[in-house]
């Protein structure tokens, strides 16, 4: 140690040293840099009802996982949080925004409806709770995907009147994506769907993610 400092302290040593260090701490901006430069995982949260939830099924068959995994697939570095709670209505949605949005997504997929239409609860209250959340969280910089539903057949025409177009009315109005109909391609088709014939059964839900990915995929 003696020796090292005393040609540390040689003045034929001092440009290298000097070198030596300023070469140190240019690299320490560079591998911040590289650090910095790695992507990070989008986070998109699903909120929704038992569509979202996985309703009889397992937490991997459910659709905020099947939609992770298909985008993963894509090569997109996503995590996919599912937010679903059976038996939610536009109002209980709305009710829990706050606490959803205190995970700070990316990207926020609105899945509500399905129950206020079997509720037959007002076509309005249901416009006014998605309203608010599509306000409330794009007022936060938060991407909103909205996913339609169309009201039951036997609630009537009228009925189907002032539901349906809530979604596309909305998604005009924010200018936000629209997916028509969360059930597409699986709705009324028994191989699809639980002995309910209401929710989507594991295949069912891939079918979904299978049609949703590529919308998704568009719009991110």
């Amino acid at each position: 140690m003696y020796r090292l400092g005393r040609i540390c302290k040689s003045t034929q040593y001092i440009p290298f040293v000097r070198h030596l260090v300023c070469i140190t701490f240019l690299a320490i901006p560079m591998l911040s840099c590289r650090a910095s430069s790695e992507p990070r995982p989008l986070k998109i949260t699903v909120l929704g009802d038992s569509l979202t939830a996985g309703y009889g099924l397992d937490a991997e068959q459910a659709f905020p996982a099947r939609l992770q995994e298909a985008l993963r697939e894509a090569r997109w570095p996503v995590t996919v949080i599912n937010a679903g709670v059976s038996g939610d209505t536009t109002a209980a949605g709305r009710a829990r925004l706050d606490w959803v949005l205190q995970d700070e997504p990316d990207v926020l997929i609105i899945q509500l409806g399905a129950n206020d239409a079997l509720r037959g609860l007002p076509p309005q209250g249901a416009r006014e709770n998605l309203d608010d959340m599509i306000t409330r969280a794009t007022e936060k910089g938060v991407q909103v995907i909205l996913a339609g539903m169309q009201a039951p057949m036997n609630l009537g025409l009228g009925y189907r009147r002032e539901f349906n177009p809530i979604y596309p009315d909305l998604a005009e109005k924010h200018n936000i994506p629209l997916y028509p109909f969360f059930l597409e391609g699986v709705a009324g088709k028994a191989e699809l769907n639980l002995a309910d014939g209401i929710h989507p059964n594991a295949k069912g839900v891939e079918e979904i993610a299978r049609r949703f990915t590529p919308f998704l995929l568009r719009h991110l």
